[in-house]
């Protein structure tokens, strides 16, 4: 069953709705929440999620004997920032989840406040009639810098071996360096005591390249395939193949090592020199960046992750590196 979207009373202006679409399967099995667009100029997630509800209208009719297991949830993040293509209003939607309190009364003292109940309430209503025994997130993004694709998630066991079913390197140690997460929140199990959660963020490419959107689309088929949705026999190669080539070449495992975090309040002139993009081999002083108190150099080696080349952020750029089981940092 796919039910289409509903108009969404969290959202502010009324015209664009959150939820992209409910796939219901005729079997039981997991509820996949798939987010898009959790920063507004980020909406490469959302049009592969759109096209996503496309081919599932499409591949009964094509393929009679496909089925789908569990439920699909797909949700535009941050709805008033996505209209205005700007990472987020007031303040970073990515880094407020940690602030959440369930059965409280929300000032909205924030639009992404908004934005994240708004989300909330769409899990919630999705999971009214639910039989899922379990919820998989998977929140989609993509970087200001080209050079590859990867996938964050929690550092247990079960997460990481859903996400080294994307096919695409894997960073550890991203939740303790960034707090406040769409990932952390979920994977902290606040939003459902009852059941277990496991939750991935893809990021999927450049904001500015066409070839994001597909690969955002590639990674939630193998999700969906991984959780046992859809069956191998009724997903394409064509996204594996999109996978792989979009493969920097790195270990396969790696673990954040280093965050360059802004000074709040916009005042700390930070420029990211030019060249550099996701997993671009540095050494221990290599000159990344500079502020209003010189030049930034790198503290140790390894890959340059997400250098920042846009105006909002506060994180400058991270540093990563192989992951060592046996290392002490």
């Amino acid at each position: 069953m796919l039910r289409l979207p509903e108009t969404d009373p969290h959202d502010p202006l009324g015209e664009s709705p959150r939820v992209i679409g409910h796939y219901i399967g005729e079997e039981s099995g997991p509820l996949v929440v798939a987010i898009g667009g959790i920063h507004g100029n980020e909406p490469a997630g959302v049009t592969a999620l759109e096209q996503l509800f496309d081919l599932l209208r499409e591949e009964p009719l094509l393929n009679p004997g496909f089925s789908f297991r569990g439920e699909l949830l797909a949700l535009r993040g941050n709805l008033e920032a996505l209209r205005l293509g700007k990472r987020y209003i007031d303040t970073d939607l990515n880094r407020i989840w940690k602030h959440v309190v369930r059965g409280t009364d929300d000032s909205y003292a924030s639009a992404e406040a908004r934005e994240l109940d708004g989300m909330l309430a769409a899990i919630d209503n999705a999971l009214i009639d639910s039989s899922a025994r379990e919820i998989v997130l998977l929140d989609l993004h993509t970087t200001t810098a080209t050079g590859g694709v990867f996938a964050i998630t929690g550092d247990d066991a079960p997460s990481l071996s859903l996400a080294a079913e994307l096919g695409v390197p894997v960073v550890k140690g991203m939740l303790s360096g960034l707090q406040g997460t769409t990932l952390s929140y979920f994977r902290s199990g606040q939003y459902d005591l009852d059941r277990p959660c496991r939750a991935v963020t893809f990021e999927a490419g450049a904001h500015t390249e066409e070839e994001s959107v597909d690969r955002a689309l590639a990674a939630t088929v193998n999700l969906l395939r991984s959780v046992g949705c859809v069956s191998d026999e009724d997903v394409s190669t064509h996204h594996e193949e999109k996978l792989r080539a979009a493969n920097p070449g790195v270990p396969p495992l790696l673990e954040l090592v280093y965050v360059h975090r802004l000074e709040s309040g916009g005042d700390h002139d930070f420029v990211m020199r030019p060249g550099f993009t996701n997993f671009t081999p540095i050494s221990e002083g290599t000159l990344l960046a500079d502020d209003r108190n010189g030049p930034i150099a790198a503290p140790c080696g390894g890959y340059v992750l997400m250098p920042l080349y846009q105006d909002q952020g506060g994180e400058g750029f991270f540093i990563v590196q192989r992951y060592d089981s046996s290392a002490t940092y």
